[in-house]
């Protein structure tokens, strides 16, 4: 099976959607059954939690120090101030996430509607 396999227009999505799920799934299922017999406190469990921080706080850099879009048009600086913002605002909240990335938002958004972006068209 192959993504040029059949010639309709649904194909590629329907193949899209096998393997998304056959590759993703199947490393989460693993992970369930695995992650249920290992203690949380183990030496492993530990190591998985900091490599999964760490991949999610590489996103997170790469986000913000080469960002595609409209937001690759803001300075780096507001970029850099928005996040310090959020991470701010999520330690002043008592370490609520949810508190952290609505003042991220809300500071990367306030600049943006009062200094506009002007296109080149």
């Amino acid at each position: 099976m192959s993504f040029d396999a059949l010639d309709t227009w649904w194909w590629p999505y329907l193949f899209i959607l096998i393997a998304g799920a056959v590759t993703t799934d199947s490393w989460r299922f693993l992970g369930v059954w695995l992650g249920g017999k290992v203690s949380e406190e183990s030496d492993a469990m530990v190591f998985v939690r900091c490599v999964a921080t760490a991949l999610v706080a590489a996103v997170i850099a790469g986000l913000i120090v080469s960002p595609a879009g409209a937001l690759a048009a803001t300075p780096l600086a507001v970029r850099i101030g928005s996040a310090a913002g959020g991470f701010v605002a999520y330690l002043a909240a008592g370490k609520r996430v949810l508190v952290g990335v609505v003042a991220c938002e809300v500071i990367l958004v306030g600049w943006m509607l009062l200094f506009p972006i002007e296109s080149a068209a």
